[in-house]
């Protein structure tokens, strides 16, 4: 399956980079994200807080099935654990 193209901002401090690396280095990058940017990652990375039944829910089918809605229902909030 081909990546999708993608806006990436790279900085590097070597002004002698060639275009042939930096499109190598690019291409090793989208293929890194496009490895880890999966909702069993994203499920792992958040929780929610459910002030309706005062708890915090981690379980990785009830997050994907709040991701999936269109809203969220009112004192529901999608956490990152950073």
């Amino acid at each position: 399956m081909k990546t999708p193209d993608r806006d990436l901002l790279v900085l590097m401090k070597d002004e002698f980079v060639t275009e042939q690396f930096m499109a190598c280095e690019l291409e090793k990058l989208n293929d890194l994200l496009f490895q880890y940017e999966t909702l069993e990652t994203f499920c792992v990375a958040h929780e929610v807080f459910d002030l309706n039944s005062y708890k915090i829910l981690r379980g990785t089918r009830y997050i994907q099935r709040v991701v999936r809605q269109q809203e969220l229902k009112p004192f529901q909030f999608l956490c990152n654990k950073n």
